[in-house]
This record gives structure tokens, C-alpha cells and sequence, in this order.
């Protein structure tokens, strides 16, 4: 999936349409997922293939949360929100599969 592909699918699912902060998110997005994926040193700065849609949702999931970060529950008007979490939920970090090299 080209970044035009990631920005246009971001755009759709958050409502966003500046093309700044979908860069931003999906650039951050990028950073959790390299860091996830290489926990002993990164060894591409690309994210894989595979997790081109996943890179999409974590950017959706801060986007979203923008203005409510460290909220872990919110109570308006009767409507109650709360998040799995203050950062990435661990439900989509568990979708990454760490990977590490034996040096001999």
C-alpha cells in the first residue's frame, strides 16, 4: 500500500482532511509499529507490507482520541466514554509480531 493509499484510507475513516495531520498521525503511527516490530534496534525504517492497514488504524485511534489524551473515562450529558488505555490499545500492539536476530 503506497502512503497515498495509507493517507486517502486515513482521511475516509477519521474525517480528517488535512493532509498535515494525516502525515503526522500516520508518521507516529510508523514509530509505534518500527518499535513494536524491531525491539532490539530497527533494521528497516519502512513499515512491512503487512502492517499497512494496522498503521492506518493506530493513526485513526490517536486521531480520534485527540484532545482526550490520558483520559481513561469521560462522563457528558449521560454519554460515558472510556478508552482500553491512555496510549495504543494493547489489542492492536499485540497484532505485531516482534521480530530478532541471533548473532552467533
Amino acid at each position: 500500500m503506497t502512503e497515498e493509499e495509507k493517507q486517502a484510507m486515513l482521511e475516509a475513516l477519521s474525517g480528517e482532511a488535512d493532509a498535515n495531520v494525516l502525515l503526522s498521525y500516520l508518521s507516529i503511527a510508523k514509530d509505534v509499529i518500527l518499535d513494536q516490530l524491531y525491539p532490539f534496534g530497527r533494521e528497516s525504517e519502512e513499515v512491512p507490507d503487512r502492517y499497512a492497514t494496522l498503521q492506518v488504524e493506530i493513526a485513526s485511534y490517536k486521531i480520534q482520541k485527540r484532545g482526550a489524551e490520558g483520559e481513561i473515562m469521560h462522563t457528558e450529558n449521560g454519554l460515558t466514554r472510556s478508552y482500553e488505555s491512555s496510549e495504543i490499545p494493547p489489542a492492536l500492539l499485540r497484532r505485531i509480531i516482534p521480530l530478532a536476530k541471533v548473532v552467533k
